[in-house]
């Protein structure tokens, strides 16, 4: 007598791969939330045993300390710490933004020299690269700020350059440009002619993809975003002038200063990094199989040509994941400012802010999340951008 088709039971249930895979999932985000909650709940009662108080109260509190180099108006007398953290905040993002694009320019121009078939200049790229990458950042940034800003002469004895500059041991001294009112048409015209400029290059790339033509991109882009806001500067009527400084006799006055420490972290952060960076472009260009360099010289293609039109733009494919390390990386070490005085947002906030409050908690876990934000939007347009190079099928 044929017997019925055993049912699964519930038994049976777990066995289930995607069934099995939601438990897990379940029991882990249980566990997670287990250690985060005996985490806060212990903090809590560490907090309350020394009589220290919770919460983001002091953000408004009066901060009673100066910095030096600072983008918003901020005094120890009137600001608070809340405005400590935004100079400490733009302080990073001016030296990390900066940092990015000289690293960048400064990665390929060695990573391209790598692969030179002028034998010097090869030699001299893979030397900057095994010293540069080989040696710790903090020992660089100590050499930079100790060897060769601090030993240059003092305010009194400054070395004059052209155009009203003095270099001394407390930084560079520019002319300070002040702008008048109507200088705010040429900042429109400025960014008018980014989004035109834009405009036409996505326009020329479609016409070169469909009929073959190529435009001067760089120049026409050159043109327009320095052409026009120079048209507009004249006609508006030249808005802008500069306070020379003066040599008086103990000190300079007047003038923009660039601080020694904003200086040498800028340097430090720029050539260490680029030395990965190079060896990065180097490692993409060698990913271009040979043949499309052949193909591209028996079409009748230089070298310099060839490298900007087939080399390279295959070449970005696998350069721009590694590099987009690179750059949250840059972005990261800036923290070691504090090292060397500069004010940046571990300095400021994590430092300074963190010793007269006390609240550890609270400013610690604003800055990770900074640093966690900042590094989501970097890989975020990165990501956009890589994408954006990506091989599509026709």
């Amino acid at each position: 007598m044929p017997t019925d088709a055993v049912k699964p039971g519930r038994a049976s249930l777990f066995y289930d791969p995607k069934i099995r895979g939601y438990v897990y999932q379940i029991v882990l985000l249980a566990i997670v939330a287990f250690l985060i909650w005996s985490a806060a709940s212990n903090a809590i009662e560490n907090l309350r045993a020394q009589k220290i108080a919770s919460g983001f109260g002091f953000w408004n509190n009066a901060a009673g300390f100066d910095v030096n180099q600072k983008l918003i108006p901020f005094s120890a007398a009137s600001s608070s710490y809340g405005q400590a953290f935004w100079v400490g905040l733009l302080n990073t993002l001016l030296v990390a933004s900066i940092g990015i694009v000289l690293s960048t320019f400064l990665g390929f121009f060695i990573g391209v020299a790598r692969l030179s078939s002028n034998w010097v200049l090869a030699k001299l790229a893979m030397v900057y690269v095994e010293v540069i990458r080989n040696l710790p950042l903090l020992l660089q940034l100590f050499f930079w700020y100790n060897a060769v800003l601090k030993p240059l002469p003092d305010a009194r004895n400054s070395i004059a350059l052209p155009g009203s500059i003095f270099l001394n041991n407390r930084g560079l001294i520019l002319p300070n440009p002040q702008f008048g009112p109507a200088f705010q048409a040429v900042v429109i015209a400025f960014f008018v002619a980014v989004v035109v400029a834009l405009v036409f290059y996505r326009w020329s790339k479609t016409q070169q993809a469909r009929t073959g033509t190529q435009y001067p991109n760089g120049l026409i882009t050159l043109g327009l975003v320095l052409g026009v806001p120079l048209l507009v500067f004249f006609v508006a009527g030249s808005p802008l002038s500069f306070e020379l400084p003066q040599q008086g006799r103990f000190n300079l006055t007047g003038g923009l200063q660039i601080f020694p420490e904003f200086v040498a972290l800028l340097i430090g952060l720029t050539t260490y990094t680029a030395g990965f960076i190079a060896e990065v472009v180097r490692a993409g260009i060698l990913a271009v199989s040979k043949g499309q360099t052949e193909a591209a010289h028996a079409l009748g293609l230089r070298p310099g040509p060839t490298l900007k039109l087939v080399v390279i733009p295959q070449a970005m494919r696998v350069i721009i994941p590694p590099l987009t390390s690179n750059y949250l990386n840059l972005t990261k070490n800036s923290s070691l400012a504090v090292a060397i005085g500069y004010p940046d947002l571990v300095q400021v906030f994590t430092g300074t802010v963190l010793n007269q409050t006390g609240q550890a908690v609270e400013v610690v876990a604003v800055t990770m999340a900074v640093y966690l934000t900042i590094s989501l939007v970097t890989s975020l347009f990165m990501n956009i951008y890589n994408q954006r190079m990506a091989l599509v099928e026709r």
